[in-house]
């Protein structure tokens, strides 16, 4: 299993929203939720990052047909 920190998301995925955009999609509902490591420290299981990815391709992809 690897772990991506909230810096992680943009090198490693192209995900470049902000830490209080990244929490308000969380609150949402709409964005995988974190695991925490620490008290300070949170980090997000990269499975999770791709399924969701994925799932906004597939969103796109039916809009378009």
């Amino acid at each position: 299993m690897k772990l991506l920190t909230m810096a992680d998301l943009k090198p490693a995925k192209g995900i470049g929203y902000s830490r209080v955009h990244i929490y308000r999609l969380i609150a949402a509902g709409n964005f995988p939720k974190p695991i925490s490591l620490s008290a300070n420290r949170v980090a997000f299981i990269e499975s999770g990052i791709d399924d969701w990815l994925i799932a906004r391709v597939a969103e796109r992809d039916e809009e378009a047909a």
